[in-house]
């Protein structure tokens, strides 16, 4: 059987021997193993958040942009320093592609800098020509990078030239855009094309690495896929690294719209509380100046907590030291028909909370459960720790909620839905909220909180 596969081969390539199919099957191995080498290098470099924020960068100052030559200088550099000191593998030498891509992505100074630093294992080596040559391909990426009609057109790059033609000719696509992409392509193949024409003109003398089929009269077919090893060698890096920023780049909006909900969700609070307490106010000017202006000093106060403070989290002692400042307003307003109970356990007062968690629950209270009962009431407020969270109770003995409105509380209710909809910004499906409430009896509602971790928000 072994004969026979041996038959067919050789009718196929009639002009190799023995010797050469299996240097030619190990040609194509080398280069396919070259292109899974290039997507590795690609994924370990990308693992790296500063080269993340790299990627996300137009312009770059010198600094990063030398910053940025290191982190490929390492990377590919790596490989050729493998293949030198081996003598083999010569599939992980990326060097050429490394410089070009650094050019491209970094610019001039960082594509240089890649060539030089990445052919400095070839140049101990005796391959003298490895440092001009990658030097000048990092040059001629970052060449690549000025001519792109603009820089997002980089990462759209791609090796398949007949879509290129295609919309190019068909005038479907922007022609400077097609062009460019169309010139990026050539400029890949050149960068082999000179380094297999160096090699040729210095092969006896070994100045350069090359990949070329040696043996007597390649088959074309092994020179187009030299080139077109070359090609996706470069374009599977591009992709990788071009995922990783719009992975990036969707988390950021993601981060932005959150702050965007936050921050209007913070402006429907905020109002609600000053125009009530400004309601007080009014009410006391004429009939108790005094008491009027002491709820000023309390709301003035408030407000400056409110201006000084910009966190979304505070530790919950901040949290009912605010609620102290509200409450003596309302006292005041109510006097002996408002009574304030409160039951926290000094464990908890350490523990970060949403900022203004509590005050909008407490206002809902006195406003909705107790204004209209005659003797008024009392607000309990109570906190402890349960299992490692975090529980608060807000309850009154009110007037209750119906069941038909109790059911619609947190899509309708202000209050309990701004915080519903903060908490679930925050913490996603970790925490439990839930009200309940008794028409005649009052009404409670509890919240259980996870610790907070303040690398986990998105949002400072």
């Amino acid at each position: 059987m072994s004969c026979g596969y041996r038959v067919v081969k050789l009718n196929r390539y009639p002009h190799y021997n023995g010797r050469q199919l299996r240097m030619l099957e190990q040609y194509l191995i080398i280069l396919l193993v070259k292109l899974a080498v290039a997507a590795a290098l690609a994924s370990i470099l990308v693992r790296s958040g500063a080269f993340q924020r790299m990627l996300m960068r137009e312009e770059r100052t010198l600094r990063q942009r030398v910053q940025l030559a290191l982190g490929f200088s390492v990377i590919f550099g790596a490989g050729v320093a493998t293949r030198v000191a081996t003598g083999a593998y010569q599939a992980v030498d990326l060097g050429l592609e490394g410089s070009l891509l650094a050019g491209v992505i970094g610019g001039y100074v960082t594509g240089l800098l890649t060539g030089v630093l990445v052919s400095i294992p070839a140049m101990i080596h005796g391959e003298y020509l490895s440092m001009p040559l990658l030097a000048a391909v990092g040059v001629l990426g970052g060449l690549l990078r000025d001519c792109a009609p603009e820089k997002e057109e980089i990462w759209r790059f791609s090796p398949f030239l007949d879509l290129k033609l295609y919309r190019l000719l068909r005038g479907r696509h922007d022609p400077r855009r097609a062009t460019f992409q169309l010139f990026f392509l050539l400029t890949v193949l050149f960068a082999e094309f000179l380094r297999v024409g160096l090699g040729h003109l210095f092969r006896s003398r070994d100045l350069i690495h090359y990949l070329y089929p040696n043996w007597p009269n390649p088959h074309p077919l092994n020179i187009v896929a030299l080139y077109a090893t070359t090609l996706f060698a470069t374009t599977l890096p591009l992709k990788v690294w071009n995922n990783a920023r719009n992975e990036r780049k969707l988390e950021d909006q993601q981060r932005l719209l959150i702050e965007a909900r936050l921050e209007a969700l913070s402006s429907q609070i905020n109002p609600h509380f000053l125009f009530n307490t400004l309601n007080s106010v009014s009410s006391l000017i004429r009939t108790n100046p005094e008491q009027a202006r002491t709820v000023v000093y309390r709301l003035s106060n408030i407000l400056r907590r409110l201006l000084r403070k910009h966190d979304n989290f505070n530790p919950l002692r901040e949290e009912l030291s605010f609620i102290d400042d509200y409450l003596s307003i309302e006292m005041v307003r109510f006097g002996d028909k408002l009574r304030f109970v409160k039951d926290v356990d000094p464990a908890t007062l350490d523990r970060l909370v949403p900022s203004m968690l509590l005050q909008p629950l407490i206002e809902n209270c006195i406003r909705h459960g107790l204004s209209g009962k005659l003797d008024g009431g009392t607000v309990r407020l109570a906190g402890h720790l349960v299992e490692g969270k975090l529980r608060l109770m807000v309850q009154d003995d009110g007037v209750g909620i119906p069941e038909t409105k109790l059911a619609t509380m947190f899509e309708r209710g202000i209050g309990v839905s701004n915080i519903n909809e903060r908490l679930k910004l925050f913490f996603g499906g970790e925490y439990r909220m839930w009200i309940d409430s008794k028409p005649g009896q009052g009404t409670k509602i509890e919240i259980e909180l996870p610790e907070f971790q303040p690398s986990r928000t998105t949002v400072s």
